[in-house]
């Protein structure tokens, strides 16, 4: 277990809103810093082995909660080489175990809620992992072409293929609500940060939920959201930071924002060949892009925040988690 870091002076309460991978890679830096984490996580998601389970068994997909729980467990490593493991072969092939035990710990407990907090306990979670609703909803998508796309996991193969942008994206049902506990640490958190990760399929997904957009918007912190490093293929193509602000903004309200957290940093060349290759490209600051978040009163704060790992390019989760810290502690940035 690290040992959480105190040189910050205190350890803030932090809410995180998203989901996928560039969620879990900013809370396994946060955790280093504060055990105040709450991470409200879409549960939108419909393909692959979270999608087979949410067909099969009726329940909720776990994919994006089972990362988060991971990135803030304090277990032994071998533990976490358990719950990422997935089968190779036969009817299993493409699950991993961690799914299949969330979804026995739906089954044993008969509610997706107690089997993420037991699920937490074992674990050794810091903080909470809490799903964005517990209403079964399905993302639709309007592009700007007219075409209405149905299924978070056909919106980007769809966009790709016909190749017209995401006007804006809605649910079914359209009545769904927050659970308690991400409204009492939405309005308790010191900073509320939207992101990085997938815009139209982990991040905005959130916003839709019945009065979250409100209850964010009250709340005394200040609203920060991360922009991500590269596009990607299908959602975001040919976006600059302010095209990731904007979508943000239309699915939430104009003032909604207080700063945008954006990499300037340059990625090697060598690192960039495959996502170059599948369609993605880094997300840069547009020649006004600056000036124009200025007048909608958001800050931006740029920095070298680029970590690359066996050539996936990621967020260096420490460097951003302190930039979050300054901003929870009402630092000079």
């Amino acid at each position: 277990m690290k040992k959480i870091d105190n040189s910050l002076h205190m350890e803030p309460k932090v809410v995180v809103v998203g989901g996928g991978t560039g969620l879990s890679v900013l809370l396994r830096g946060l955790k280093r810093f504060t055990p105040n984490i709450t991470a409200i996580v879409t549960v939108a998601d419909d393909g692959g082995g979270s999608g087979v389970l949410r067909e099969d068994l009726g329940m909720l997909p776990p994919g994006d909660i089972r990362s988060c729980l991971l990135a803030l467990a304090n277990t032994e490593p071998t533990m976490e080489k358990l719950f990422q493991f997935r089968f190779k072969e036969g009817r299993l092939k493409g699950q991993s175990f961690g799914n299949l035990f969330i979804a026995a710990m739906n089954e044993i407990y008969g509610s997706f809620e107690l089997a993420i907090k037991e699920a937490s306990n074992v674990l050794a979670v810091t903080g909470k992992v809490l799903p964005m609703t517990l209403e079964n909803v399905t993302l639709y998508a309007i592009l700007k072409n007219g075409q209405v796309v149905k299924g978070e996991s056909e919106i980007p193969l769809k966009n790709k293929e016909v190749g017209s942008r995401i006007e804006r994206i809605y649910m079914e049902p359209k009545v769904s609500y927050p659970l308690d506990e991400a409204i009492v640490a939405i309005e308790e958190a010191d900073v509320i940060v939207l992101g990085p990760g997938s815009l139209y399929t982990s991040i905005i997904p959130n916003l839709l939920v019945n009065n979250i957009v409100g209850t964010i918007f009250d709340a005394r912190a200040p609203k920060v959201y991360i922009s991500n490093i590269m596009t990607q293929p299908g959602e975001t193509d040919g976006y600059t930071v302010l095209d990731h602000v904007e979508a943000i903004l239309k699915h939430s309200r104009e003032d909604f924002l207080d700063y945008a957290i954006v990499n300037t940093e340059t990625i090697p060349v060598d690192s960039l060949e495959k996502y170059i290759h599948d369609g993605s490209e880094p997300v840069i600051l547009g020649d006004k892009d600056e000036e124009i978040l200025n007048r909608k009163g958001i800050k931006l704060i740029k920095d070298n925040l680029v970590d690359i790992k066996k050539d996936y390019i990621r967020h260096d989760s420490v460097r951003l988690s302190k930039i979050l810290m300054k901003i929870a502690n009402k630092d000079d940035i």
